[in-house]
């Protein structure tokens, strides 16, 4: 009988999602159907899922290695102060202090809300209600956001950041609810243990993480057996000093993501996880739950309504305070996704189920409330969310030097995709190119503070174009200690004993002088004069686009809706050339080298080129 359940599980995990394509149901997230799913052929209605020890322990997995993936999504450098948003623009609320402030708010109103449930008798434990309330569901707002493209902007960054500690603060808190409610209260600081264990295997596996992928092959697949030894290793640690199994795995899932996996590794631990662990979690999830009991219970009918209210009372506080930044309805579209939740809510009732401090029938009203706002806020977000205007962004071209050679670029890159700027410290050449670019400025030197204030290394390519080869060499290494982008470096002369070059270049820096264009030049005129004509006409050209959309990874070049309009002559991958055909897939930062009319190219860097 064990065998068959586990058969009817993998069965519905394989068609629910087939289901959902063939009717087109979008707007519902898959582990909410699946969790439906499991409602249908559970004691509910069907009961063909009876709960044996194989398809328990499969589902400990399945929610161990969800907590896992979600800590991997954690983007620290979201964390980071930003003193410009998204568009270059200077502002005070950036989306750090706007999820800190949103997040403060959610937990004082979860507080306040638990409090009242308890003052009505229809909930007794306060903390127990704050943490549900204050949940966030981080894996269904990153795929919300990610079909809106949202994840690089502003708005998506500050509503990613409350995902985020919507999904850290509870799970802490989590921890030491259970401590203190367990009886294990006086070991409560042996949790600093995990910590320091997830610390040590960062700073272990750091070091040769990246020989790994010299060494690695098919049949080893060493990054993947490293994950796994890191969840079992700090599952293990959590569970010998009294904690959760889930921090263990979350702080796994965050160590995994600081050693910086590839996307293959990624998508990998994806595949591993919803292609087979977590689908079993999310249909048991169901299975288990008995709605005739529940139902029919008039205390649990009651129950159901109010925790869905107060799942979206107490993420009502970040209206307020995203309307600082944000259009009025796009906060109210950001309040009702950060509603969602049911990630963490799930493993938070079976600890509390545990610790006996709470009953089925609650816990029932808890799923299924939370089930509700998966289904209700991701689809008023999609109605109510609008572009803001800050979210048409250009790529950010800064240049160091305004000269006879940096100035007709700037003018012509500033009728395109590009936002220019041009820094001088030579009044003459201020006075002369002033009036023949935008957005011209004098700075009283180009020493690396005086730029670091002028958010000169604020930008997606900074271009060192200054006649003064000594100061381009200083001004790329102060580059690369900021982590621009992409550096572009002026180098008329170099002395073969000055090794300063070869650095640079190996630290991506991108190296040019007139004497190799010119000669470059040349030779395409002599070789390829149809080519020079396009290069340097002014209706077509030739283009280079790198995808960072993670929506179109994993097409075909044929399908791309652009397609009938461009013609793709080559794919620059991992450092090698790729001859494309129609049926060639796309990758996450490709870089497409195409020719086309020019009206078509800011579109196409607009879907390609957003961060996702």
């Amino acid at each position: 009988m064990g065998q068959l359940a586990l058969l009817i599980v993998l069965l519905a995990a394989l068609l629910t999602p087939l289901v959902m394509a063939r009717f087109k149901i979008s707007v519902v997230p898959t582990a909410v159907a699946e969790i439906v799913v499991g409602i249908i052929l559970g004691k509910s209605l069907l009961n063909w899922v009876p709960m044996t020890t194989s398809l328990s322990q499969l589902s400990t997995l399945g929610v161990i290695i969800l907590i896992f993936l979600s800590g991997m999504e954690i983007d620290f450098d979201l964390f980071k102060p930003q003193s410009a948003g998204t568009n270059g623009v200077v502002t005070k609320w950036t989306p750090l202090k706007l999820a800190v402030g949103a997040y403060v708010g959610i937990l004082l109103v979860a507080g306040l809300l638990g409090w009242l449930l308890q003052l009505t008798g229809l909930f007794s434990d306060i903390l127990l209600a704050t943490i549900l309330f204050s949940t966030v569901a981080l894996g269904v707002v990153i795929a919300a956001l990610t079909e809106k493209e949202l994840l690089s902007k502003a708005l998506g960054q500050t509503i990613l950041l409350t995902a985020a500690l919507g999904e850290i603060i509870p799970l802490l808190a989590l921890t030491a609810y259970a401590a203190l409610n367990g009886g294990h209260s006086s070991q409560l600081w042996l949790v600093l243990l995990i910590f320091l264990a997830a610390i040590a295997l960062l700073l272990r596996f750091r070091s040769i993480y990246r020989f790994f992928a010299k060494i690695d092959k098919t049949t080893t697949q060493l990054d993947i057996r490293l994950a796994f030894f890191l969840i079992f290793a700090l599952v293990t640690v959590a569970e010998q000093v009294g904690a959760e199994n889930i921090l263990g795995a979350f702080l796994a899932g965050i160590v995994m993501k600081l050693l910086q996996p590839s996307k293959a590794t990624r998508d990998k631990l994806t595949s591993i996880g919803y292609g087979f662990f977590i689908p079993i979690f999310f249909i048991t999830t169901g299975a288990k739950l008995n709605l005739r009991t529940l139902l029919a219970d008039r205390n649990s009918l009651i129950l159901i309504p109010i925790f869905f209210v107060c799942f979206l009372l107490a993420k009502s506080i970040p209206v307020w305070l995203f309307r600082q930044r944000f259009t009025l309805k796009n906060a109210i579209a950001a309040s009702f996704l950060t509603s969602t939740t049911i990630t963490l809510v799930l493993p938070t009732l079976q600890v509390a189920q545990n610790l006996h401090v709470i009953n089925s029938q609650q816990a029932g009203a808890f799923v299924i409330a939370a089930v509700l706002t998966c289904i209700c806020s991701p689809i008023i977000f999609n109605q109510l969310y609008r572009p803001e205007k800050e979210d048409l962004v250009k790529t950010r071209v800064t240049f160091i030097g305004a000269n006879i050679l940096t100035v007709p670029v700037a003018q012509r890159l500033s009728h395109g995709w590009y936002s220019i700027r041009m820094l001088t410290d030579q009044q003459k050449n201020y006075r002369t190119y002033n009036s023949e670019a935008r957005n011209v400025t004098l700075l009283p030197d180009l020493s690396a503070n005086t730029l670091t204030a002028a958010d000169a290394f604020a930008t997606d390519i900074l271009v060192l174009g200054h006649l003064d080869h000594d100061v381009n060499v200083r001004l790329a290494q102060a580059a690369v200690k900021n982590h621009v982008p992409r550096i572009i470096a002026r180098f008329e002369a170099r002395d073969v004993a000055d090794d300063r070059y070869e650095v640079l270049a190996e630290q991506g820096v991108e190296i040019y002088n007139s004497f190799d264009i010119n000669i470059s030049m040349l030779r395409e005129m002599i070789e390829s004069p149809s080519t020079l004509k396009l290069l340097t006409g002014n209706d077509a050209g030739l283009y280079e686009v790198t995808v960072h959309n993670r929506r179109f990874a994993g097409r075909e070049l044929k399908s791309l809706p652009f397609i009938e309009k461009v013609t793709i002559s080559r794919i620059y991958r991992n450092g090698q050339f790729i001859v494309p055909h129609g049926d060639t897939f796309i990758e996450q930062d490709d870089h497409l080298i195409f020719t086309g009319d020019k009206n078509v190219v800011p579109e196409i860097r607009r879907l390609l080129s957003v961060h996702n």
